[in-house]
């Protein structure tokens, strides 16, 4: 049985998928920028600033470029 007209069960999964994936990656960078202390005194406040606003491609951008500016 089909869930919708012309989506299978696959196509389903994947479709789910991409969704969990579109908003679990900005939570998870949120959280990670949020409990991680950086050089600057407003990196912080930026990070959250460009995650928030650009959604997927700030958590993107965080994740290849920001780790790399955390005090570790």
């Amino acid at each position: 049985m089909q869930a919708f007209i012309g989506i299978g069960g696959i196509e389903l999964f994947f479709i789910l998928g991409a969704l969990a994936f579109l908003f679990i990656l900005p939570i998870v960078a949120l959280v990670d920028v949020v409990r991680s202390n950086f050089r600057g005194p407003n990196d912080k406040v930026i990070w959250v600033i460009i995650i928030v606003f650009l959604n997927l491609i700030g958590a993107l951008l965080y994740i290849f470029i920001g780790r790399k500016q955390r005090i570790v």
